[in-house]
C-alpha cells in the first residue's frame, strides 16, 4: 500500500517553491567585482627607465685574435704560418694564455680533417690555460 497526497489541494497552504532564488546571489556577486574593480590599483603602461647622461663612453677596441687551422693532413697553422709539431703549439698556446690581454683563439678545421686532431689541438688549448677558444666555420658540418 502507497501514500499518495492529494495534488489538487487537500489543503489551503500555498505550495512549497522548490528553486532556489538566484537575485540575490547576483547581486552579491555584483557587489564584490565593483569592490575588487575599484580597489586594484591603475596599472600604468610605461617602464620608467634611467637613461644615462652625456657622451657615450669611447668604443671598446676589437680584441686580437689568433687564428689556428688545420688542413685534411692534419698540419695546424698559426695565423698562416705552419706550426712544426705539438710542443711548438703548445708553446704558442701557454705564450697566449699567460699573455697581459689573452687574444681570442679561433680554431678552424677543414671540413676533411680527422676529428682526432681537432681534438688534440682543442685538448692542447684546454691545458695550457686558454680560457677564450672558439670553433669557426661549424656551419660548414651542418649538412
Amino acid at each position: 500500500m502507497a501514500f499518495n497526497p492529494d495534488p489538487q489541494g487537500g489543503s489551503d497552504d500555498p505550495d512549497v517553491m522548490i528553486d532556489i532564488n538566484t537575485t540575490p546571489l547576483i547581486d552579491v556577486m555584483l557587489v564584490l567585482l565593483i569592490m575588487l574593480i575599484i580597489t586594484i590599483p591603475l596599472q600604468t603602461h610605461s617602464v620608467r627607465l634611467d637613461m644615462p647622461q652625456g657622451p657615450p663612453p669611447p668604443a671598446a677596441a676589437p680584441p686580437e685574435v689568433a687564428r689556428i687551422d688545420i688542413d685534411p693532413q692534419g698540419l695546424v697553422r698559426w695565423n698562416g704560418e705552419p706550426v712544426a709539431d705539438r710542443a711548438a703549439l703548445e708553446a704558442r698556446l701557454r705564450q697566449a694564455a699567460t699573455a697581459a690581454s689573452p687574444p681570442e683563439v679561433h680554431v678552424r678545421p677543414d671540413k676533411a680533417v680527422a676529428y682526432s686532431h681537432v681534438a688534440g689541438v682543442m685538448a692542447a688549448a684546454q691545458h695550457q690555460g686558454v680560457t677564450k677558444l672558439g670553433m669557426v666555420g661549424a656551419e660548414m658540418f651542418a649538412e
